[in-house]
């Protein structure tokens, strides 16, 4: 995870602690380099400005605790801010509403979104102990509800079954139904994607929120968009009123660096992150985990 950003780091803070003595030049050269690194990692330029001078500030001066060398001390500030700038850990998803409770995945087409709901399934199933049933409202993408019945049976989950014709606001509205009948906790709600954004996409997705009533609205974003998973999360959250995120294939070729674009301007708290291909993998975020990875 973050290998790219990981190993500059590295690079970086390994000079600082080979070092005696730090002077105010050598800080500010390996803050030029950390900016570096971080602007190629993806984090944009406001982000990392701000994520610099910060750390100049407090490296600059710093009294060096004793047995500490003045190196392995600004690489202590460094994974403070980085801590500082992923802001909060996460909260775990909420479940206190009356059975059943509706969660309503979105996000664009291709950020995994199918795939996350079935893993967020298999989670709950198997560590909250609760009874899940899944539910695709996608009826524009080809085999996109057979998919997900598909990926029910490799996690034992139930999927509603499928019944052609129906809108989503329908399928979300007869997966409630069949919840209260089945006796289940929790209800899944699958929505459909678009290529990109557009204004079909989030009437649809207004029309199925009135239906469901959901708990919970969770974003699915591709790490691989970069910068462009900002307006992503701008356009779901003005339109829908998002209550967390979903990042996912951060194990690939993302940098990972809109992770802390996002948690510095978008006050949306980010509950999980995809690190694999696996079924399994789907992470609470932990910013001090993250931090570690990236200066380690």
């Amino acid at each position: 995870m973050f290998d790219n950003l990981s190993d500059r780091l590295a690079g970086v803070l390994d000079r600082l602690t080979g070092r005696g003595a730090l002077s105010e030049e050598d800080v500010d050269a390996a803050v030029r380099e950390v900016r570096r690194a971080l602007l190629e990692a993806d984090v944009s330029l406001e982000v990392a400005r701000a994520f610099v001078d910060h750390v100049k500030q407090r490296a600059v001066g710093v009294d060096v605790i004793k047995s500490v060398t003045p190196g392995q001390m600004v690489v202590k500030i460094v994974h403070d801010e980085l801590v500082n700038t992923l802001g909060a850990d996460a909260r775990p998803i909420d479940l206190n509403a009356p059975a059943p409770v509706p969660i309503m995945m979105v996000g664009l087409q291709g950020s995994g979104k199918t795939t996350t709901t079935a893993k967020l399934a298999k989670r709950l199933t198997e560590r909250d102990n609760r009874k899940v049933l899944m539910a695709s409202l996608d009826t524009r993408r080809p085999a996109a509800m057979e998919q997900l019945a598909v990926l029910g049976k490799q996690v034992n989950v139930e999927t509603l079954p499928i019944v052609d014709g129906q809108t989503p606001p329908q399928i979300a509205a007869r997966a409630l139904q069949a919840a209260r009948l089945g006796g289940y906790d929790v209800v899944l709600l699958d929505t459909a994607g678009r290529i990109t954004l557009d204004e079909e996409l989030m009437t649809e997705a207004a029309d199925v929120k009135q239906a469901a009533n959901p708990h919970e609205i969770l974003l699915v974003l591709d790490a691989n968009t970069g910068q462009n998973a900002l307006a992503q999360v701008k356009a779901f959250d003005e339109a829908l009123g998002l209550t967390g995120l979903v990042l996912t294939k951060l194990d690939g070729t993302a940098k990972g660096g809109v992770v802390c674009a996002i948690a510095r301007e978008r006050p949306v708290p980010l509950l999980f992150v995809g690190v694999g291909e696996g079924i399994d993998d789907l992470r609470p975020f932990h910013a001090a985990e993250f931090a570690e990875a990236l200066v380690d």
